[in-house]
């Protein structure tokens, strides 16, 4: 194989090749020559080529839609625990549950749960784990966008939310230092901690666990979070899942003090009685309340909300709401359609006929339906809920419900997503435009830069909030969000294949700058953004980047 290897690298070098296509038809042309005895993968040729030599290969880059957002999603779990209200009556998992031992509301099944326990929960090692796959499939990995999913983190112990964070962070800045220099990624010592090209073995994943592990040792969070600013994988962005009734000020402030950029609200339902019905422990008020609150933080709010719920009158016109009342109007949803798992009060149910859940098919027309209602200035972020087909026993069985139904009725709605410009054909001239909307009782402006093509390239959220909340926010617009899209690239560098690092987000801030005239201009910024900002005039106070605006 070797052999085959070393052949494979050099003809692709030598004939300059520089697209995923050429190189497969040069792979079959070899086998047929050489006959290897396995067919070697896109990876597999990475792995066998010479570190002078991986810069050349960086075209060979797979998944890429994973980082079409021009973020790297790093996704770790933390350790089950009980939800301080309960459980759900449609809610899987949690501590001694029927999937055993695994954080609430998920089946042990999902990826990103399967990384956690693989990893004992710990987040140093799920960070080391997820880093090491993204350079293993040769993607770019220096903006990442940390996601801590497994439930109510803000009920945590503060002592575990900090820790936890804490090493999240020193992971990433300790992958980095150990990993990359000027040059870019340290391939040939990539390879040799990491053991690849090897077989996948328990012993293999112990041996580098405990490799990874002699690095951890003691810090803290601001030394990690000072040098998450200058480090080569820089977090960009920190989201954090919770239930509304743990999402007020207290918990909003101590959110900001980790870093905190993004807030997904378990929403489920804008019905009191669906609430009550579900026994979900929380209100609408506290939903409502909630969004206002993490919105004057100057927070993005992602919610997530769950269709086909038991006692829902008219699914379509609830939905609705979440756009026409201004109470709600969240910048990104994800839509769970509901689904049966054993273990659940709601099995029960189904099993002694008293609940029918929604099936795929109802599930999609009402979708398709709800898409239409879908405001530019909001991301339908997902359409199902990343649970193993094998585990449910009734509903919506199909996991890739968003291709059904985006091959079914050929249909796209206005939402950020289906607009986002690295999934274009066509480009034209981009153009500046701001919409303004209320909501929670302040005021927003989606200012985008887009093209006649309906390709959206960018935008910056900017709030003026209903109340100011702490003192940095006295007499502010807040920009709650600052996003280019298309594919990822490395901090630096610049790309045909991207719209990044090509001066759209200045043109997106001068435009929020102009808006806030005669006030002060406050970011909430990612870590490893803050020296972005501060290239743009703004110095950090508190936890923000701010910047004082004259008439």
């Amino acid at each position: 194989m070797e052999k085959f290897y070393r052949k494979l690298i050099e003809e692709i070098l030598a004939r300059g090749l520089t697209s995923v296509e050429e190189v497969l038809k040069l792979r079959r042309e070899i086998c047929r020559e050489l006959k290897p005895n396995v067919f070697p993968s896109i990876i597999q040729i990475l792995l066998h080529a010479k570190e002078e030599e991986v810069g050349r290969l960086k075209f060979l880059i797979t998944k890429p839609t994973r980082t079409l957002s021009g973020v790297t999603p790093v996704a770790i779990m933390t350790s089950p625990c009980a939800c301080p209200h309960g459980k759900c009556i449609m809610c899987p998992g949690g501590v001694d549950s029927h999937f055993g031992d695994v954080p609430q509301s998920y089946t042990g099944k999902e990826p990103a749960t399967m990384r956690g326990i693989r990893n004992n929960y710990d987040p140093y090692l799920q960070v080391f784990n997820r880093l090491e796959q993204y350079n293993l499939l040769n993607q770019s990995s220096d903006k990442v966008e940390l996601i801590i999913m497994g439930g109510t983190f803000p009920a945590r112990e503060k002592e575990y939310q900090e820790e936890f964070v804490m090493y999240a962070f020193k992971a990433m800045n300790d992958f980095s230092e150990m990993f990359f220099d000027e040059n870019g990624l340290k391939f040939d010592k990539f390879k040799k901690f990491f053991e690849l090209p090897g077989e996948v073995s328990d012993e293999r994943m112990k041996r580098i666990h405990e490799k990874i592990l002699k690095l951890k040792g003691e810090s803290n969070l601001i030394k990690e979070h000072e040098r998450n600013e200058t480090t080569k994988v820089r977090c960009v962005a920190l989201c954090i899942e919770t239930r509304p009734d743990f999402g007020k000020l207290e918990e909003g402030n101590y959110m900001l003090k980790l870093g905190c950029t993004r807030v997904e609200l378990g929403v489920q339902s804008v019905d009191d009685n669906v609430l009550k019905k579900i026994e979900r422990g929380h209100t609408v008020e506290d939903t409502t309340e909630a969004i206002r609150v993490l919105r004057d933080l100057g927070f993005k709010i992602s919610i997530h909300y769950m269709p086909g719920l038991p006692g829902v009158k008219d699914e379509l016109e609830d939905m609705k709401t979440l756009f026409s009342d201004e109470r709600f109007k969240p910048d990104m949803i994800k839509l769970y359609p509901c689904i049966i798992t054993k273990g659940t009060k709601l099995y029960e149910m189904w099993e002694r006929g008293e609940f029918e859940p929604i099936t795929t098919g109802q599930a999609a027309e009402l979708i398709v339906h709800f898409k239409k209602y879908v405001p530019e200035y909001c991301r339908i972020q997902r359409i199902q809920r990343d649970i193993s087909g094998k585990v449910i026993e009734a509903g919506v069985d199909m996991t890739n419900l968003r291709q059904h139904i985006h091959d079914g009725w050929n249909v796209k709605c206005r939402c950020i997503r289906c607009r986002e410009v690295g999934r274009a054909k066509k480009f034209g001239e981009v153009k500046i435009k701001v919409i303004e909307y209320g909501a929670s009782k302040g005021k927003e402006f989606f200012i985008s830069a887009e093209d006649e093509h309906d390709n959206l390239y960018g935008f910056c959220r900017l709030r003026f909030p209903s109340e100011e909340l702490r003192e940095e926010l006295k007499n502010c617009g807040i920009v709650r969000e600052l996003h280019v899209y298309s594919t990822a690239i490395n901090v630096g560098e610049k790309s045909d294949n991207s719209f990044q690092h090509k001066g759209l987000g200045k043109k997106l801030m001068a435009k929020a700058e102009e808006l806030c005239k005669g006030k002060r201009i406050v970011v909430i910024s990612g870590i490893g953004v803050r020296g972005y900002y501060e290239k743009l005039g703004y110095v950090k106070e508190g936890v923000y980047m701010v910047k004082s605006l004259s008439l």
